[in-house]
């Protein structure tokens, strides 16, 4: 394999994998930008929606309307989320928030352990996301390709809502000041409520493309997703939607390109060089790649 195909193979990878972290990121964006909340109990969604396309194909449902229902009910546990567990809060000093998002997080892992058991199980993935193709020298998976295409798609959609909708443009104005997008009329509650469904169906799609990513799915699977999606968000600038997503992509190709140029054992340390990597940016930016001072739009 030549130098070139070496780079554009290291390059799919990071764009796939940079696609599922921009994903999630997002949702955490959205959910921070408005309510200042780090819903760490987001990656558990993945979770949520990988289950339930699971069984869906168990059942025998084909794989697009098993993932339509699988996202739409993480969208819908998104939104019981932020009614049972973050509104009767709101206004709670930050800390609450962030220790509620915790216990949310430990009461659905620990419901998916009683109900569905807490060994992995197999993921069964369609062929258009487990084929392995070559182009010459390069090897692609069919999922790198659909993650990448997938997240382009959503992304141009989702600039597309917060830009030119009505309701996108109530979110913006309540990520930059939330009491005085309620004098101004704006239903708060509407427009949270809308950022929780938007980024845990993000959140579903994220899931299900790294359930046919890692061929599996378990109670727990939503930790490691959720907390690079949080060092993502981090990179990028906190509470902004291109943040997050810019963020994601770094990360993925931080990821990489460590891999890459890591000798042998060393590999295994990858992710103590990204936060390294993590803090020197934080040291330079304060506030992310594409952050602020001030607070600004989603």
């Amino acid at each position: 394999m030549s130098f070139f195909e070496y780079g554009v193979q290291q390059l799919i990878n990071a764009l796939s994998i940079g696609s599922l972290y921009a994903l999630m990121a997002i949702g955490l964006a959205m959910v921070f930008g408005i309510l200042r909340l780090i819903n760490f109990a987001h990656g558990d969604l993945m979770m949520v929606a990988s289950y339930t396309a699971l069984f869906l194909l168990i059942d025998g449902f084909p794989f697009l309307g098993a993932a339509i229902v699988a996202v739409v009910v993480a969208a819908i546990a998104g939104l019981a989320m932020e009614r049972v567990a973050y509104r009767p809060i709101r206004g709670a000093p930050d800390v609450a928030m962030l220790l509620t998002s915790f216990a949310v997080t430990i009461v659905l892992e620990n419901v998916a352990v009683l109900t569905v058991g807490a060994r992995s199980r197999a993921f069964p993935a369609p062929p258009f996301l487990s084929t392995v193709f070559t182009l010459g020298n390069l090897t692609v998976s069919s999922v790198n390709v659909v993650a990448i295409v997938t997240t382009a798609i959503l992304l141009v959609l989702l600039t597309f809502f917060v830009r030119r909708t009505d309701t996108g443009i109530s979110m913006r104005a309540a990520a930059e000041d939330l009491v005085a997008a309620q004098l101004m009329g704006i239903n708060i509650n509407r427009v949270i409520a809308y950022a929780f469904a938007i980024g845990s169906g993000l959140a579903g799609v994220a899931g299900l493309l790294w359930a046919a990513k890692v061929g599996k799915v378990d109670p727990f699977m939503g930790f490691s997703p959720v907390l690079k999606a949080f060092i993502a968000a981090v990179i990028g600038g906190f509470g902004t939607i291109p943040g997050a997503v810019v963020g994601g992509y770094v990360l993925g190709f931080l990821e990489i390109f460590l891999q890459g140029i890591l000798p042998g054992q060393s590999s295994a340390y990858r992710d103590a060089f990204v936060f390294g990597i993590l803090i020197l940016v934080l040291l330079i930016r304060p506030n992310g790649i594409l952050g602020v001072q001030e607070r600004e739009e989603i």
